[in-house]
């Protein structure tokens, strides 16, 4: 699959079949994550791998009880441990670990498996399920598994909605 067919593929799964991910898949998807660039090349990034039943059991409860979290065979706590803040005014953990997740999540669509970012979880909660320090900020989880649903096909809307040339003419 080349990398516009991952990206045209990529959806948020919610619905996880009970297969689990092969290592060496897991692996590859690993590495396209921390093969990411990040922003003086702090790689500010921490990630937590987490398949074990009864601690994703407790991430499904600190992110609103949604099931599948539960029911996905690897959950991504991606995580950053960077206050840097670019001249730009913008902090560099969330952009960079942005920038990891969605590797993963492009490298996992390659192959084969579905993923869904989770932005809605109590953090506090996360930290003391993981025993991540209080100085780690965490910015997403991210479920990863063979779905057990369908992309939902949207319409595209058309690219000048959303892009202008030159200059701001929106």
């Amino acid at each position: 699959m080349d990398i516009y067919e991952a990206i045209e593929k990529r959806y948020s799964c919610r619905a996880y079949a009970k297969k689990p991910v092969e290592q060496d898949k897991l692996e590859r998807i690993i590495n396209s994550g921390i093969s990411a660039p990040t922003a003086r090349n702090l790689k500010d990034w921490r990630f937590i791998i987490v398949t074990d039943p009864n601690i994703k059991n407790q991430l499904a409860l600190t992110a609103h009880n949604k099931g599948f979290v539960y029911q996905a065979p690897v959950v991504v706590v991606g995580c950053s441990n960077s206050d840097h803040v670019m001249t730009c005014g913008q902090r560099v953990g969330p952009i960079d670990l942005s920038i990891a997740m969605e590797h993963m999540a492009i490298a996992a669509t390659s192959e084969g498996l579905a993923t869904c970012w989770i932005g809605g979880f109590f953090s506090d909660k996360v930290r003391q399920v993981l025993g991540i320090p209080d100085w780690i900020e965490i910015v997403e989880l991210m479920t990863i598994g063979y779905a057990a649903d369908e992309k939902i096909v949207k319409e595209i809307e058309p690219v000048e909605n959303f892009v202008c040339y030159e200059k701001w003419r929106f």
